[in-house]
């Protein structure tokens, strides 16, 4: 079974292709570059590379979000796109399980953070049991006062993972003290290999034309234009 892996939630962008459970190639770059410029000249160049026709794909994961708004628009559009053209199934994956895969094996809980400005923080907390991550701490928009708090209730060592984990690397080890520790910096960057990995143990296929992404917040624009209906409901 061939799969196609696109993500590009975030400032990285990385693009696999793995054939019958042995990755073939994957390009991973946390180069600010567009996706929108980038990501299909990509998936191109990777099937050339590996003597692979899109045709010959058997199903595509997507990461989901959360993330950068437009980031995960580009790549949810890009994987629908293929999937319907093709007529593959899509798998969507949320982009913070995503990057807990990066440490699937370790010996407690796992934090991706993904910064959301203003000290707040997309976050999801996951465990290995059975070999599968099972989320702790839903995937969600927190402040970091709000996720360290959560994360205080539960028990045992926690890596934080994701490039963004430096920015609040102080708080956190000031907060959690020995029970935090922060991933090495090969572990930080979405594998888009590691979402494949998800989506092939998952079952969830997506509809291609209901499928949409899972921002996890609402855009500020549209909390700036409840916030004046809301007003102008008062008003009345």
């Amino acid at each position: 079974m061939i799969w196609l892996g696109i993500d590009t939630a975030n400032t990285p962008l990385s693009i696999a292709i793995v054939k019958d459970r042995e990755l073939l190639v994957e390009e991973t770059s946390a180069m600010a570059i567009n996706h929108s410029l980038r990501a299909m000249p990509a998936i191109e160049e990777l099937l050339a590379k590996v003597g692979i026709a899109p045709s010959q794909i058997d199903a595509i994961a997507v990461a989901e979000g959360p993330g950068s708004y437009t980031g995960v628009r580009i790549g949810v559009t890009i994987a629908k796109t293929l999937a319907w053209t093709l007529g593959k199934p899509l798998v969507g994956v949320s982009s913070l399980k995503a990057l807990a895969a990066n440490a699937l094996f370790f010996n407690g809980l796992i934090c991706s953070i993904i910064d959301a400005r203003r000290n707040n923080v997309y976050a999801g907390v996951y465990q290995l049991n059975a070999g599968e991550l099972m989320e702790v701490i839903e995937d969600g928009h927190y402040s970091l006062e709000e996720l360290i708090r959560k994360i205080g209730e539960c028990d045992g060592p926690v890596l934080f993972v994701g490039k963004d984990t430096a920015m609040y690397e102080q708080q956190i080890v000031e907060q959690l003290g020995h029970r935090a520790m922060i991933a090495p910096l090969h572990f930080n960057l979405p594998r888009a290999s590691s979402l494949i990995y998800i989506a092939a143990q998952s079952e969830q296929e997506a509809d291609v034309h209901a499928f949409v992404p899972e921002y996890r917040r609402i855009a500020e624009a549209e909390a700036n234009w409840l916030k004046e209906q809301g007003k102008d409901k008062t008003s009345e």
